[in-house]
């Protein structure tokens, strides 16, 4: 008998489970989309480790992407690092924010954020 109220819970709150997740895939706003206000806010949340795919669902996709090798002719990890720009105009028209998020190699086909920073600001 006590299976019953559980059971009533569970037939209740499962038809909005499609909701929820609909609202939390549309919380995370492609770059182009974002104020240089919300995306500072949102840069807080850019945490060390974190894979291309956590910090494009976080920040979009970026302006401009570059590579540098910093190792011969090798392809060992840890040899050059992936660096993506994102820019945001503020509300001035002289305010402009650029955060360069760089990616370290674990192996070359898996980069993890090694740091980021604002260079104009």
């Amino acid at each position: 008998m006590r299976r019953l109220p559980t059971l009533v819970l569970l037939a209740t709150l499962l038809p909005s489970l499609p909701w929820i997740s609909l609202a939390s895939a549309q919380s995370s706003r492609p770059a182009s989309n974002l104020s240089l206000a919300q995306a500072e806010r949102v840069a807080v949340d850019l945490k060390q480790g974190m894979t291309v795919e956590e910090v494009q669902s976080l920040l979009g996709k970026p302006r401009r992407t570059t590579f540098k090798n910093y190792g011969s002719f090798s392809n060992a990890p840890g040899q050059g690092i992936l660096q993506w720009t994102y820019t945001w105009t503020g509300s001035s028209s002289s305010s402009e924010g650029n955060l360069r998020v760089v990616f370290a190699a674990k192996t070359p086909d898996q980069w993890y954020v090694d740091s980021w920073d604002w260079t104009t600001y």
